[in-house]
């Protein structure tokens, strides 16, 4: 295990953070006169286990190989999630090992799907332990993605690479620099949300948590009903536009701050976000606006903030879309798929994904047309090689593949199935709420079978690892090399 001390001392350390984070809901329980003991033993945990791997790995050799580099993004999570658990295991809600573990895994994935069911009445330091697994997932991805996936050619920074003729060695050392100003435009975005939360009338407390999970595109609430909880139309408008801000690349704000004042304008990911966004509201105005007789302003408030917030795989709700037949299901149920911009805290396939397909697919036509043309696929000016286009199309691919493992399992497991797919499309999106009766905008997790809820743990992780940094581990080729 010599070769893998890197791995174990950045594990260490990564506990030993999350150890004293777990301090902070220790003030909550203090101001709201919580007698409980569930951080303070959590904390100990993590912070021991930290300790150790930290100092039995003190002599590390400060480089990471390719297969440190996937293992480290691998157990980083699966630690995180299970030491995270640890506080709702011990808390006054009497959560199972299971139950504690998948809202743990839901939290630091930012998927936001949860199995308490009266979040109202819930301890308000475990509410803000959601939040901050949360939050530290959303810009836990960023920075990894920043760092660790373009060297291993996996995830949405590919991008990266095509405009790059850097080598691995080059591209860490500039993600190391600019990776402090990812994190201070994450912190200002989550203050900036905060304070506007609390201006439109949430709480103090409110205006904290729910600004942690709408920059990264979590979607955990305080309360069951979500944002609609509120009824303001307020809050709402600023939750959809710092969902958006949440789902754009945090690059292009380093891009603007580096003085590319055009860059949210000219960037063609963000363009076709915005696009979709536009088109996916107008489609579901149009069919409302001639499906419905009773349609009203209220209906078009529910659509801009549900499709706002699905496509970006937040999760948060707001009114009853689940009664307007069967169309808009199917629809947001193909929102959940496509996603946000890479390099931003959202998951799903990802715009540049489903434009460099699209590019794809007329470009196999013109082949058709013109036998002996020959085409080149360009995206954002750059040339688009083979190598590149096949990992779009595989991960594509692996990805439907893997979604309807998911689903078939959870029909195995003996759930309906609208439960099945809408519950196997969020997981491995990392939306949150599914479609249905049971785990709709209205319901929760808390009722489905142990063995569904490991199923769809895992999907939460492959989908916010983006699927290869996972599977590569079980090659045993990838081990011999």
């Amino acid at each position: 295990m010599s070769n893998y001390k890197t791995v174990f001392f950045t594990l260490g350390v990564l506990q030993i953070i999350l150890g004293i984070s777990m301090m902070i809901p220790i003030l909550a329980q203090f101001i709201y006169s919580e007698i409980d003991s569930s951080f303070i033993g959590g904390s100990i945990i993590s912070i021991i286990f930290g300790v150790l791997f930290f100092l039995s790995n003190l002599n590390h050799d400060k480089k990471l190989n390719l297969q440190q580099a996937f293992l480290l993004t691998a157990l980083s999570w699966l630690s995180i999630a299970i030491f995270g658990s640890l506080p709702f295991i011990f808390s006054s809600l009497e959560l199972s090992i299971t139950d504690s573990f998948f809202e743990s895994m839901s939290g630091i994935t930012t998927t936001g799907s949860t199995i308490i069911s009266n979040l109202d009445e819930a301890p308000k330091s475990i509410l803000l332990w959601r939040a901050m697994l949360q939050w530290l997932g959303g810009i836990g991805i960023i920075v990894m993605a920043i760092t660790l996936m373009p060297i291993m050619n996996v995830g949405g920074m590919q991008l990266f690479k095509i405009s790059s003729n850097d080598s691995s060695e080059k591209i860490l050392p500039k993600s190391k620099e600019i990776s402090l100003r990812l994190i201070y435009v994450y912190l200002s975005l989550t203050f900036l949300c905060a304070f506007t939360y609390s201006i439109f009338g949430m709480s103090i407390f409110d205006s904290l948590t729910h600004s942690m999970t709408t920059i990264a595109t979590g979607g955990f609430s305080n309360y069951n009903e979500s944002i609609g909880h509120f009824n303001s139309l307020s809050i709402e408008i600023s939750s959809m536009i710092f969902i958006i801000l949440g789902s754009l690349p945090f690059i292009a704000y380093i891009k603007f701050l580096n003085g590319d004042k055009k860059i949210f304008i000219s960037d063609v990911q963000i363009r076709s976000f915005l696009k979709i966004i536009i088109f996916s509201i107008i489609i579901l105005f149009v069919y409302l606006l001639f499906q419905n007789n009773n349609f009203s302003l209220t209906n078009l408030r529910v659509i801009f903030f549900n499709v706002i917030s699905i496509l970006s795989g937040t999760g948060y709700v707001t009114g009853e879309f689940d009664g307007w037949g069967n169309f808009p299901l199917i629809f947001f149920l193909t929102l959940m798929f496509i996603g946000g911009c890479a390099g931003s805290t959202a998951c799903g396939v990802k715009i540049f994904r489903i434009q460099i397909l699209y590019l794809f697919i007329v470009n196999q036509l013109k082949k058709i047309i013109y036998p002996k043309g020959v085409f080149i696929i360009r995206y954002d000016k750059n040339n688009v090689d083979d190598k590149f286009m096949a990992s779009i199309i595989s991960f594509i691919f692996l990805y439907l593949v893997i979604f309807f493992l998911i689903t078939a399992f959870l029909s195995l497991s003996g759930l309906d199935f609208i439960t099945s797919i809408s519950g196997a499309a969020t997981s491995i999106s990392n939306v949150g709420p599914g479609l249905g009766s049971t785990i709709g905008p209205n319901g929760n997790f808390s009722s489905l079978p142990e063995i569904s809820k490991w199923i769809l743990t895992l999907g939460m992780i492959l989908g916010r690892l983006e699927l290869f940094a996972i599977l590569v581990l079980f090659l045993p080729s990838f081990w011999r090399q």
